[in-house]
């Protein structure tokens, strides 16, 4: 029960922030948003390497950095559009490649003489197999793309009403591409096949609890940026 309360704490501060991420993207542009989007990508990439307990489930430790890039996408297209929100996933996309790419230098990058130890737990760590790599960065681009695009289509069908409809219908249909997507490439055929639902279930439930647990922050956050103006940029001569 302890995990549990300290789980929905860590989700709740991680979705403020995130909407702190948000007001400062309306007075500061949707750049501020997009690249908090890219750097919550790839801290979902460096968390995953722990698997954690989830009250029944077993599930990534970056699941919830994982989860409010979603959020960060429905702001996104409700304040500036598909057009930007498209945007955020492709930048989140090449931060992931970035990331992969890095990691892989780096670990096969011999250790210094005296950090061979040191060297041996980074690369348990924070090794990836090019299976896992590969899978991450097509998930993410697919279930972030559909996302964008039920946003919208819950948009137009509900004629810009029902905010809670939209942000928790392409979230949640999203995460459960994304999960099953995920499991099935990165894990056919190395898990047993028998335990492979239990643990898309599993994250599916758990992305779903933080997708219904941001709706209320959705709104604070969208309320709030309709109240601050958008920065206005002055160029001033031999500045």
């Amino acid at each position: 029960m302890t995990s549990i309360i300290l789980v929905i704490i860590w989700i709740l501060a991680t979705l403020v922030l995130t909407s702190i991420a948000g007001i400062l993207g309306k007075k500061f542009g949707v750049e501020f948003l997009i690249g908090t989007m890219a750097a919550m990508a790839v801290i979902a990439n460096v968390l995953a390497a722990k698997i954690v307990q989830f009250g029944p489930f077993t599930v990534a430790g970056g699941i919830i950095a994982f989860s409010v890039t979603f959020l960060i996408t429905d702001i996104i297209s409700e304040k500036w559009g598909k057009k930007e929100a498209k945007r955020a996933v492709w930048c989140g996309v090449f931060a992931n490649v970035l990331f992969i790419v890095s990691i892989f230098i780096v670990i096969s990058w011999d250790a210094a003489p005296f950090a061979k130890e040191l060297g041996t737990m980074f690369d348990s760590v924070l090794g990836l197999t090019p299976r896992i790599a590969i899978a991450s960065v097509v998930t993410y681009f697919v279930s972030q793309s559909h996302d964008v695009w039920a946003f919208h289509f819950w948009k137009k069908i509900t004629k810009g009403k029902h905010m809670w409809l939209r942000n928790n219908a392409s979230t949640i249909v999203s995460q459960a591409i994304d999960t099953t997507m995920f499991t099935l490439l990165a894990f056919y055929g190395i898990f047993p096949t028998a335990q492979l639902p239990m643990i898309i279930l599993g994250g599916w439930l758990a992305k779903v609890l933080v997708a219904i647990l941001d709706t209320p922050f959705m709104y604070i956050v969208i309320r709030i940026m309709d109240l601050i103006p958008s920065k206005i940029y002055r160029i001033q001569k031999g500045r």
